[in-house]
């Protein structure tokens, strides 16, 4: 069977005022049907960059160079913006790193909620249907008392408690592929936790497949089938997501791994990250 996405030799900038600033520079991979894949690095390593290109999100100065985005054997490069409308929520969803900034603070969360199952069910489902499809995701998900929720306005509810909102709108329309943007980045150690069990376990259970994007390893390392590491708009290594994270064999990877806290006293010298994003060592280029 085909792979669910395949993304072959993609090449992208920005316009600035510089002139054209590279942001991915000719990536390739795959993902399977139900796979949880990692996308990991530093912060401009382009790894969101990549996630916002393959939902086509990007904004008016981005410039692709070259390469394909192929969901099940269609290239989405090639789709009008129209033609986007019928693929986003419905075939893959996009899961932000602040869920309460991309909810609509005068509005009260089951509302969102219907309106996106409305948006893009074929079916022409009642807005009572949809209501009752919201509650059953929200339960599913462990949010308490659902039938109370729906009514909350965004305000009124936690981080933690947004962000299963966010993950409960993109499982809303059943697709086949989500993109968890940084989804735990803004929370406790605890609630990222919870977060990440109620993600992964209800895509499992639907067979969803996900790109999780983090920097975080050691939640790549637990929850993820597949890591890859990635660095100024290149990837670096790709694998099984426990091996590369414990027996990386790309320096950058074991670099990353090294200047992690975990496991060091306060007496011990964490070693930082040299370099930056436009430097292009042997071993990062192409």
């Amino acid at each position: 069977m085909a792979r669910l996405l395949e993304i072959d030799n993609l090449a992208l900038g920005f316009e600035g005022s510089g002139g054209l600033v590279p942001a991915l520079r000719g990536i390739s991979f795959g993902l399977e049907r139900g796979e949880c894949l990692a996308l990991v690095g530093e912060s401009g390593s382009g790894k969101s960059v990549t996630g916002m290109t393959i939902m086509r999100l990007l904004g008016s100065n981005a410039r692709i160079s070259s390469g394909s985005i192929r969901l099940d054997g269609v290239n989405l490069l090639d789709l009008s913006e129209a033609e986007m409308r019928t693929i986003r929520g419905r075939r893959m969803a996009m899961v932000f790193q602040n869920a309460k900034a991309s909810l609509n603070p005068i509005r009260r969360v089951g509302d969102t909620l219907v309106d996106i199952v409305r948006a893009h069910d074929r079916t022409g489902i009642s807005r009572q249907d949809a209501l009752r499809k919201v509650i059953g995701i929200m339960a599913q998900i462990g949010i308490p008392m659902p039938e109370h929720r729906v009514r909350n306005y965004p305000s009124e509810l936690s981080g933690g408690m947004c962000q299963r909102i966010g993950i409960a709108a993109a499982l809303a329309c059943e697709p086949e592929l989500i993109i968890a943007d940084e989804p735990t980045s803004a929370l406790d150690v605890t609630t990222q936790q919870l977060v990440m069990d109620m993600l992964i376990s209800a895509c499992r259970e639907r067979g969803v497949a996900v790109i999780f994007i983090t920097h975080d390893l050691a939640l790549a390392s637990e929850y993820c089938d597949r890591g890859i590491v990635m660095n100024g708009g290149r990837i670096l290594e790709e694998g099984n997501a426990v091996q590369i994270f414990t027996a990386p064999t790309h320096p950058y990877t074991r670099a990353l791994l090294d200047a992690l806290p975990y496991g060091k006293t306060s007496a011990d010298e964490l070693r930082p990250m040299t370099g930056n994003h436009s430097d292009q060592p042997e071993g990062m280029k192409t």
